[in-house]
């Protein structure tokens, strides 16, 4: 076998999130080496990531209430490039997402796209609302801070349009919630109110007389607005102890607080928690909005300051930063892959767990794949996704066979069958798998790969067979769906 060399690589990665109040870039360098020696097999790890610059933060620029400025934010990157020394040949990874109620704006799609075309080699996506929230619980610490330490940590990053929650426990996420809560769903111009977003209408309906009153054109200082702001913190206390009524249901923006466990400790990111924090010499003036309120409400209410309150590594930076992070790894040695259909580009992992029993989790695969389906290509349009198959029993050659054969009739409700079916396992099991797989159906293209360690929502490229009989998979934590 040959002799392997520690080799050394740097690679240059840009993050762009264009969020409902503001636009940032990061740049990082991640330096990766080969860390096995002598006789072994590459191993190529990140040894270290360094942030070389950091933009100011800017307002998103918007034409209009439903359309970005483009061009705006074009200017911006060409010019935040600049100032880093760098142009976009130069750029090897990296995201641009577009988070908050931005996500809503007309030409969100199209903004992206041609960020992606103009700023380096991206992966593209818009973020929804709960994989918004583990990007900024990866940027804010609180994913390190539960790995670190065990605790149950979450995460409730608060901009302008939206709080995302994310609860980790011993660095594995547990659920997600999101909520209409942000700075600036009400916004001023002067003493008198600009706007008042159609979730905020919909409580004060709720509400009724005098809240139900309130429009555009009234004085700022009302006493009902604090009201609000009490209201939204209060809220944030109830969800995070899964406990939402009947009164909060105008702010859920979507499913209910899905995880079963006792949050120990919270922590705040982004720009509601800079309110709290102050960590930016650099931020774009004051907003007109209720966000300085909103970051009052939270330090007063009683319910929040229950838990122990964690400093965040980064505010507002958050998304950005955690939309910046990779890692590359290599897979096991005994993988079954269809050198034709590689390499395969940005499919997102959708984690099955089986819990160690079999049966328990064959019957979890169709509703599974179900779900794979809703959470990344809801609009049926054929985005393949790569399924993470996790705590596996021991599995004998009739298990394996059953496994297969689920596996075959769970995808079935794919709307592409020629596309490649990706597994990812976190036991040795993939050669035999994938092999099981094709005998079964002659026709199914297999990708079957394991000893990779991912998550939940994170997004996989998985390039070309090596001479060695392993495949490199750059994981990317970026985790979106529209």
């Amino acid at each position: 076998m040959k002799k392997y060399e520690p080799q050394h690589e740097e690679i240059l990665s840009a993050g762009i999130d264009i969020g409902t109040s503001t636009t940032k870039l990061v740049i990082s360098k991640f330096s990766l080496m080969n860390m096995a020696g002598g006789m072994h097999m590459p191993r190529i790890e990140i040894i270290n990531k360094e942030v070389l610059h950091r933009s100011p933060i800017y307002r998103t620029p918007l034409l209009s209430q439903a359309t970005i400025d483009m061009e705006a934010v074009d200017e911006l990157v060409k010019k935040e490039y600049a100032n880093a020394g760098i142009s976009p040949n130069d750029i090897q990874t990296g995201a641009v997402i577009i988070t908050g109620e931005t996500a809503t704006k007309q030409n969100a799609q199209e903004m992206v796209h041609h960020l992606s075309d103009h700023a380096g080699e991206f992966l593209v996506a818009t973020a929804g609302p709960d994989l918004e929230g583990i990007i900024a619980a990866k940027g804010s610490g609180a994913y390190e801070y539960s790995k670190k330490t065990g605790k149950v940590i979450a995460n409730i990053d608060i901009g302008g349009g939206t709080a995302n929650a994310a609860v980790y426990k011993s660095g594995k996420l547990c659920g997600t919630c999101t909520l209409h809560i942000g700075g600036r769903l009400i916004e001023f111009t002067g003493n008198q109110i600009k706007s008042i977003s159609p979730p905020i209408k919909q409580l004060f309906r709720q509400w009724g007389s005098p809240y139900s009153e309130i429009t555009a054109g009234d004085i700022r200082n009302r006493y009902e607005i604090k009201r609000l702001t009490d209201f939204m913190a209060a809220v944030i206390a109830r969800m995070l102890k899964r406990d939402l009524s009947a009164a909060d249901q105008p702010l859920l923006l979507g499913h209910e607080p899905n995880w079963h466990e006792d949050i120990d400790e919270i922590m705040f990111s982004g720009g509601i928690s800079e309110c709290l924090y102050q960590y930016e010499t650099r931020t774009p003036g004051k907003y007109d909005d209720i966000g300085e309120m909103l970051a009052a409400s939270l330090r007063e209410n009683r319910e929040l300051s229950e838990w122990k309150w964690i400093t965040p590594d980064e505010t507002v930076r958050a998304t950005v930063l955690g939309a910046g992070t990779q890692t590359t790894e290599i897979s096991g040695a005994t993988i079954h892959v269809e050198e034709k259909d590689l390499p395969l580009r940005n499919l997102p992992v959708f984690q099955v767990p089986f819990g160690h029993e079999l049966k328990k989790g064959l019957n979890r695969m169709r509703e599974a794949v179900k779900q794979a389906l809703d959470m990344f290509d809801p609009q049926i349009e054929g985005q393949n996704f790569a399924l993470y198959i996790t705590e596996l029993p021991y599995l004998g050659f009739r298990d394996v066979q059953e496994l297969a054969a689920m596996i075959l009739e769970a995808i079935k409700v794919k709307p592409n069958p020629a596309q490649p079916l990706v597994i990812v396992l976190e036991s040795d099991h993939a050669k035999v798998l994938g092999q099981t797989i094709k005998v079964q159906n002659q026709e199914q293209s297999i990708i079957c790969i394991d000893q990779i360690r991912v998550e939940h929502g994170d997004y996989i490229d998985i390039g070309h067979l090596l001479l060695t009989g392993v495949v490199p998979v750059v994981i990317k934590t970026l985790t979106f769906h529209h």
